[in-house]
């Protein structure tokens, strides 16, 4: 890419959207088409093939998508297998119709095995039975993958995907009823002691072992193998470090300044006992991450104080 390059982010005003719009707009870019969902309907082929007629982007970054939490994924299961097949079909169709140079289509570490050996290797995929409460959202992402693989053999299109683990940062989804564990314990936590609560009640042992990377580091990495990659295969971008649910809550209450006590509520599910992502051939390529999950928390917090306001509304 340079800097006069025309560059499509599908999916801006997301919270990896527009992280790679913050850190392209760094590097110097600034020839950006940029639509919202309301001013262009991605799930809409002849308005998306009409959008790319007309732009002729030459980079893409696809990142929209439907997503939501375990509760959203399994109650809008058709939702969520359709609206992103729909997405991911039109966006890469039409890159390739159109002579996109390059897209980056961006899945989730959902795709893999329910009970894949830890840490996830990109040759893991399709070598097991999925989640089955997340299952039509990994399906359309599998299927997002294979397709832009179909792409660069059949037609030589240079279209590569990457793998996210958790995300968290800027422009996340704090909403209690389908937000992320991470954003959901900041609030939690915040609110807590906005009320001068004794405890927050939390879900299932605090056990489970998690993965989270800084949105803005995620952006970095996409940009950087946007630069420095065309491999057919998918790659994992993540920290290769985890931490148990137990400590990261303790992590986000010391950021928050709650002085109450945690209370794990046993009856309830612990979900996934590890899910860590194997970056060795990211780190291969030169790339590693930078913003430590301590620091993270803390502009995340800050971001959250920021927008409080209007989460309420």
């Amino acid at each position: 890419m340079n800097k006069s390059s025309k560059i499509y982010i599908a999916g801006h005003k997301g919270m990896v959207g527009s992280a790679i719009l913050r850190k392209l707009e760094k590097k110097g870019f600034n020839n950006f088409i940029l639509k919202t969902s309301k001013e262009l309907d991605l799930r809409n082929q002849a308005a998306v093939q009409a959008f790319f007629e007309q732009e002729r982007p030459d980079y893409v970054f696809l990142a929209a998508a439907k997503v939501g939490g375990i509760v959203a994924n399994n109650t809008y299961r058709a939702d969520f297998i359709y609206e992103n097949m729909a997405i991911q079909n039109n966006v890469i169709h039409a890159s390739y119709l159109n002579g996109v140079k390059k897209l980056m289509f961006l899945g989730s570490s959902c795709i893999y095995p329910k009970l894949a050996p830890q840490p996830l290797k990109e040759e893991y995929l399709l070598t097991g039975l999925l989640e089955p409460t997340n299952e039509p959202y990994a399906i359309a992402k599998i299927a997002g993958i294979k397709m832009c693989e179909a792409y660069g053999s059949q037609y030589g299109c240079d279209f590569i995907s990457v793998m996210p683990t958790n995300l968290y940062g800027p422009n996340d989804n704090y909403d209690l009823q389908n937000s992320h564990v991470l954003p959901a314990l900041i609030r939690k936590f915040h609110e807590a002691k906005e009320n001068s609560k004794a405890e927050v009640v939390l879900w299932g042992s605090g056990s489970p072992l998690r993965e989270f990377l800084h949105a803005d580091d995620m952006a970095d990495a996409c940009v950087f193998l946007m630069e420095n990659y065309s491999g057919s295969e998918f790659l994992n971008i993540g920290t290769g470090h985890d931490i148990s649910i137990k400590d990261l809550a303790e992590l986000v209450k010391k950021t928050v300044g709650f002085v109450g006590e945690i209370v794990w509520d046993h009856t309830k599910p612990d979900g996934t006992p590890r899910k860590l992502m194997d970056v060795s051939k990211l780190k291969s390529l030169g790339w590693a991450y930078k913003i430590d999950l301590e620091e993270g928390i803390s502009l995340a917090y800050a971001d959250f104080l920021k927008n409080y306001d209007l989460l309420r509304k």
